[in-house]
């Protein structure tokens, strides 16, 4: 193949870049929340919409891989590039529940362009990684007919809930699915316009724990003194779960971390940050403090394990009564890295829990699916056509980043497919929100992303 039919795709995307970024926008007008209580028929219509997508773009063997009552895949090839690589590319359609919505600017699931912007659940997390990958091979196959590497798709339904039926609808699929790279469009750039590749995922242990002193809630005036507090009873173990500066104080769990390399810290080192920039992208009030010690925030964030609380309930903000409430509940989660056991670290949570809860009170735990920690192998040849890729299409040398974030599928892909290597490109920034109200796509960065996936078939053909 050559280089004269990636112009083509190049001139093609340039082309119809707005009915591309269409296809992104009917796809955010489904609700595909996947989470239980939901809607399953909006997840299904959206399963239905990426199988029509992919249809349109030209893939063959298009089709849902479904495991029992999981949400579907789909799932399309186009594999006629004899002698070539054959390039798996992942994304989910799938969402988060929408939040508060009246925090939202715009409503979540009605897509709107505000400035260089777009707006709507899964802008960015993650149909625009749908689009992106679709996009660059439809700019191939209906510019000059045929692709430089072969190429197949995965589009998931259930990531943001744990991807519970991925490790069977695998193993069945091991055949269909299997590749030389897997690239991955759900990760985020350092910054807008910064192009970035993801080198190291965390992975996660999260529990639910609930803490219960009285058979029912009492009044406070009544009965207060004498009687434990399951609200404060929760607080004194939840707070000693770090130390002053805000780091992970459970016994035991930091002796497995991997220790940060002087090559790593320098690549850190040499990145842009500026404080106040960071306390603009991440939404730190002014009088609160960066935590976690004196290490770089990029390395906390990336190679060090941290600890966040999701949820406390203890009654609710509308039945607020003066009571000693029966119960209280949090769910919380360690953010595991490089050599650490989940296993492990599940085990030393429970113990830091149960040997914290005061006066006696009833603990239960109820742990939940973990996701492992993942690095990747920068010395391949993929990951070299990667950063050739981006710089081209950003047209500014790319970054090697980290993600303190987990991708739960990232290992479980590439392990089943017999260790393939794996390529973590990203459609989001640090303004896009993902996960929280007002969630946005910076559009031309997005474009950017598609001219790159163009680029990378081509690097990755050896056509560079």
């Amino acid at each position: 193949m050559k280089y004269g039919n990636t112009l083509k795709a190049l001139a093609h995307f340039d082309q119809y870049q707005q009915s591309f970024l269409d296809d992104v926008i009917s796809l955010i007008k489904v609700p595909s929340v996947s989470f239980a209580g939901f809607d399953r028929a909006q997840v299904q219509a959206a399963a239905q919409l990426v199988e029509k997508q992919c249809r349109d773009a030209g893939l063959a063997n298009v089709r849902l891989l479904k495991e029992g009552k999981g949400y579907p895949a789909v799932y399309g090839e186009w594999t006629l590039a004899k002698g070539k690589p054959t390039v798996l590319l992942y994304a989910h359609y799938d969402v988060q529940p929408p939040g508060r919505e009246a925090l939202w600017k715009s409503p979540p699931f009605e897509p709107e362009v505000r400035k260089e912007r777009l707006y709507g659940r899964g802008s960015a997390d993650d149909k625009a990684g749908v689009g992106a990958h679709l996009a660059a091979i439809a700019s191939y196959l209906h510019s000059s007919g045929s692709l430089p590497v072969n190429v197949k798709v995965l589009f998931e339904g259930e990531e943001e809930v744990g991807s519970t039926s991925l490790p069977r609808l695998i193993e069945r699929n091991r055949n269909l699915l299997a590749a030389d790279v897997l690239v991955i469009a759900d990760t985020v750039n350092l910054d807008t316009g910064i192009p970035s590749l993801t080198v190291a995922l965390r992975g996660l242990v999260t529990v639910k724990v609930e803490v219960r002193a009285l058979a029912h809630s009492v009044h406070s005036g009544l009965w207060g003194g004498p009687l434990p507090d399951p609200a404060l009873a929760l607080s004194k173990m939840l707070a000693g779960l770090v130390d002053k500066q805000g780091r992970p104080a459970v016994k035991g769990l930091m002796k497995r971390v991997r220790r940060t390399t002087k090559r790593e810290l320098a690549e850190i080192e040499a990145l842009p940050f500026h404080e106040g920039l960071f306390r603009e992208q991440s939404g730190i009030i002014a009088p609160a403090a960066i935590t976690g010690g004196s290490a770089p925030a990029y390395a906390k964030m990336w190679y060090l394990p941290s600890i966040a609380v999701n949820a406390i309930e203890v009654s609710s903000r509308s039945q607020a009564a003066n009571i000693i409430s029966d119960v209280a509940w949090a769910r919380l989660g360690i953010r595991t890295v490089a050599d650490m056991d989940p296993d492990e670290t599940l085990e030393l949570l429970k113990a830091h829990l149960r040997k914290h809860a005061p006066w006696g009170v009833e603990v239960a735990i109820e742990p939940e699916p973990s996701a492992t920690w993942w690095r990747t192998d920068e010395n391949t040849p993929a990951f070299r056509a990667a950063m050739r890729a981006l710089e081209k299409g950003y047209k500014r040398p790319a970054v090697k980043v980290g993600s303190g974030g987990s991708i739960p599928l990232v290992a479980l892909l590439t392990e089943a497919l017999g260790g393939i290597p794996a390529l973590l490109v990203g459609v989001e920034d640090p303004y896009s929100n993902p996960h929280s109200e007002n969630e946005s796509l910076h559009i031309e960065d997005w474009k950017k992303a598609c001219r790159s996936l163009i680029h990378l078939f081509d690097e990755l053909a050896g056509n560079p």
